[in-house]
C-alpha cells in the first residue's frame, strides 16, 4: 500500500489564512507587519526564494522589502545594513539570505541581527530559548516540520524520531524540538549523519524519519521501516535532459520506492519546502506583535 502523501502546499495555505485575522489586528492598532530580506551577490535559487517571500508577503498585505547588494559586499558594509534594519520601525523581521560570499563570516552576521526581529531563529538567544522550550521565533523549515506532522494529526508521543543531518539550519533545531516537553514532541531522537556507523540499521529503528543530508536519493526503501513516517528535506537538482529545463528537483529519498513502505511521505517538491515560506511568515507577524505590544 502507498503512502499518504504530505501536502506541503495545503499545510502553508492553512498557515497564511490563519495570519489573515492577527494581520488585520494589527493593522487595527496601525502596525503593518514589515519583512525585509537582504539578498548580497545573484545566486539564482536566493534570487527566486526571496522574490517568492516578497510576493507571499504582498498577498497577506504585508509589508516587504528587498535590499539586494554586490557579491563584493564587505563584512563592514553588511553589518551597517543589518544595523539599519534593526532600527527600521517598518521592518518588525529580517534575514540574511544564504549563501554568503567568502568574505561574509555568516555566524558573526546573525549576532548583529536584533533577536526579537531574528525571523530566521538562528540567532544564539533564540536559539538558547528553543532549547529550554520557551522560543517565540523558531527555525522555519524545522518548525514547518512540526506544523506538518500536527496537521495530519501524527504523533510524536514515545515515537523513535532519526534525524539525518546534523546542520544548524535543520537537523539540529528540529531534533531539539521533538525532544521537548509537550505537545508534538515528547519523542526519542537520534541524530545520525555522514559519519554514523551502520546508519542504515539506525534509519530503519525510525517511526518518525527526517531526511536533512543534502544528497539525491539518499534514503533508500531498505533503509526505512515498514510503515515509518519519512519527511523529506532535501531539494537537489539532478540532470535530466528530457525536461525543458534540463534538470529536475528530488529530495534526499528515492520517493517512488519508499512510499511503497512508509505510510506518510512528504513530496519534493511540495512537501517541505512551502512550509519554510509559511514559518517565515507566521515569524514576522508573531514579532510584530511582541514588538508593538
Amino acid at each position: 500500500m502507498s503512502a499518504k502523501i504530505i501536502d506541503g502546499k495545503e499545510v502553508a495555505k492553512s498557515i497564511k489564512l490563519s495570519l489573515k485575522p492577527r494581520i488585520a489586528a494589527l493593522k487595527e492598532k496601525g502596525i503593518v507587519p514589515g519583512l525585509a530580506a537582504v539578498l548580497v551577490g545573484d545566486n539564482p535559487a536566493s534570487q527566486t526564494y526571496v522574490n517568492s517571500k516578497a510576493k507571499a508577503c504582498d498577498r497577506l498585505g504585508m509589508y516587504s522589502e528587498v535590499i539586494r547588494q554586490p557579491a563584493s559586499l564587505s563584512q563592514e558594509e553588511l553589518v551597517e545594513i543589518i544595523e539599519s534594519l534593526n532600527a527600521n520601525p517598518k521592518i518588525h523581521g529580517f534575514l540574511v539570505q544564504s549563501p554568503l560570499p567568502e568574505q561574509i563570516d555568516e555566524p558573526e552576521i546573525t549576532v548583529h541581527i536584533s533577536p526579537e526581529k531574528d525571523v530566521d531563529g538562528f540567532h544564539p538567544f533564540n536559539v538558547g530559548q528553543m532549547l529550554i522550550g520557551r522560543g517565540k521565533l523558531l527555525p522555519c523549515t524545522p518548525h514547518g516540520i512540526i506544523k506538518l506532522l500536527e496537521y495530519y494529526d501524527i504523533s510524536t508521543e514515545g515515537k523513535e524520531a532519526v534525524v539525518v543531518g546534523r546542520s544548524n539550519i535543520v537537523g539540529k533545531p528540529v531534533a531539539a524540538l521533538l525532544m521537548q516537553k509537550g505537545k508534538m514532541a515528547n519523542a526519542t531522537v537520534t541524530i545520525a549523519h555522514s559519519r554514523t556507523s551502520n546508519l542504515s540499521e539506525v534509519c530503519k529503528r525510525a517511526d518518525i524519519l527526517i531526511a536533512a543530508i543534502g544528497r539525491p536519493n539518499f534514503i533508500s526503501a531498505d533503509m526505512v521501516k515498514e510503515g515509518a513516517v519519512v519527511i523529506d528535506v532535501g531539494i537537489n537538482r539532478v540532470d535530466d535532459p528530457d525536461t525543458e529545463k534540463g534538470y529536475r528537483l528530488v529530495g534526499d529519498v528515492d520517493f517512488e520506492a519508499v512510499k511503497e513502505k512508509a505510510s506518510y511521505i512528504t513530496p519534493v517538491p511540495g512537501g517541505v519546502g512551502p512550509m519554510t515560506i509559511a514559518m517565515l511568515l507566521s515569524n514576522t507577524v508573531t514579532a510584530a506583535e511582541n514588538i508593538g505590544s
